[in-house]
């Protein structure tokens, strides 16, 4: 006899419209207004985790972890650039905006990878003084919002990156709630204080690979042909614009895949638009290839690197260097669960929290509230960032020694095998336990 007092062992929850589905279908009838949030892709998708490294054995000779090198250094932009970057690591920071982001998370963004000698990045709404000032290398992107971007800065910066897509919303425009738009930040971005904000989803004087051709050669006129110029793009048709943006003369390409994350846009976008990080990487790796520029026109990817294996792994498929931007979050103190009960009363928990874009964040990253913003100290989240870095590092570099390279970049595709069939044929790297890498043509 079932227990009323018990959860009944006989019901079955729908596959279809789970519990997840339900409520969402019962909040939009309620309100009438599409679910906005933060973070990126929420379903299970193929990714690095399911892919596993060959180490040596007989057939490879391992390195010494405590004796032999294995370096980490990458220089990124010395296709055109007369100063391009060197960086000690190979894990860059995304570009994340103030007005997204407190003052004082981009400054300990800035810190935290100047200690380890990387770079990190602006983002929608221009360059603040804090984060200029902490950072080392500092990479200044150029939106089509044009929201903050002045000459000056640009010139102030290390390296440009034109932002074509974002791979948490490849063909969308950014969104900036009004009650992230403080002050300071309207001040930066021309913009009404306390209106919500739309980014345009395309460059206003261009509309196509001819364009950007130019908008580059212009970009290097004012920087006196001093900065690398980086393109990045959503992960969507990734071979055909990565293809596109090294004709149009970019010296480093960004491919941010569907794991991306973002400050705000609609969940069904998230969800539902873009490509895995998995599958981008060989299309992006394949095209420069067949251009004969792979390693000479760098490749940087992003989305949902969290450990040094994902490092690891997206070196090995062919990328230069990767790029984190929640992971980086996450280690300045997001989702803390010193802060569970604030949490709560968001009506979330540790670990769940993304409602990035209400700006009352109790960590105090993605917020403008003085009060809550305060609560991050720079300094303190700065180290939190270099620590976390470094052991990125230290385990991209245990893996590729175990591989017998002496460089992360020396890791390859023939040191992978995938766990399920749809992660070898997006990956392009066998089966394990066999040699078949489905949708090959190769005996």
């Amino acid at each position: 006899m079932i227990d009323p007092a018990q959860p009944n062992p006989a019901l079955r929850e729908s596959a279809t419209f789970d519990r997840a589905t339900i409520a969402g279908i019962q909040r939009a009838a309620a309100t009438g207004v599409y679910d906005i949030r933060g973070w990126g892709a929420k379903r299970a998708l193929p990714h690095f985790d399911d892919l596993l490294f060959l180490g040596a054995s007989m057939s490879r000779y391992p390195l010494e972890g405590y004796r032999e090198r294995c370096d980490t250094d990458v220089v990124l932009g010395d296709r055109n650039a007369r100063y391009p970057l060197h960086l000690a690591i190979p894990v860059t920071i995304a570009g994340m905006s103030f007005g997204a982001l407190s003052a004082q998370a981009k400054e300990a963004l800035g810190r935290g990878a100047s200690e380890v000698g990387t770079s990190t990045t602006t983002g929608d709404g221009g360059m603040t003084p804090e984060e200029r000032g902490q950072s080392k290398h500092l990479v200044y992107q150029y939106l089509p919002s044009r929201y903050g971007m002045n000459p000056t800065d640009l010139r102030k910066a290390d390296a440009i990156e034109i932002v074509l897509g974002q791979g948490a919303k490849p063909g969308g425009g950014g969104m900036l709630l009004g009650q992230k738009i403080s002050d300071r930040v309207a001040g930066m971005r021309t913009l009404p204080a306390g209106i919500d904000q739309r980014s345009a989803c395309r460059h206003p004087d261009w509309t196509g690979p001819d364009d950007l051709a130019i908008k580059i050669l212009e970009l290097r006129e004012i920087t006196d042909w001093e900065k690398p110029v980086y393109v990045k793009v959503g992960a969507s048709r990734t071979y055909y614009d990565v293809k596109l943006a090294v004709a149009a003369g970019a010296d480093v390409v960004v491919v941010d895949g569907m794991q991306g994350g973002t400050a705000a846009t609609q969940d069904v976008f998230i969800e539902n638009v873009g490509i895995p990080t998995l599958a981008a990487i060989p299309q992006a790796v394949q095209a420069l290839q067949e251009l004969g520029l792979h390693r000479k026109v760098q490749l940087i990817v992003s989305g949902g690197i969290r450990t040094g294996a994902d490092v690891a792994k997206a070196m090995a498929l062919g990328a230069d260097a990767v790029a984190i931007g929640t992971a980086a979050l996450i280690a300045l103190g997001d989702n803390d669960p010193k802060y569970s009960e604030e949490y709560r009363k968001l009506g979330s928990e540790a670990g769940f929290y993304d409602d990035f874009q209400d700006g009352r964040d109790p960590a105090g990253i993605s917020t403008q509230d003085p009060e809550l913003a305060a609560r991050l100290d720079p300094v303190e989240g700065g180290k939190r960032l270099a620590n976390y870095l470094r052991v990125l590092t230290m385990e991209a570099q245990t893996i590729a020694r175990a591989c017998g390279k002496a460089h992360l970049q020396h890791l390859e595709p023939e040191d992978l095998v995938a766990l399920t069939i749809e992660a070898a044929a997006m990956a392009r790297v066998p089966l394990a336990g066999t040699s078949w890498i489905p949708g090959s043509t190769r005996a």
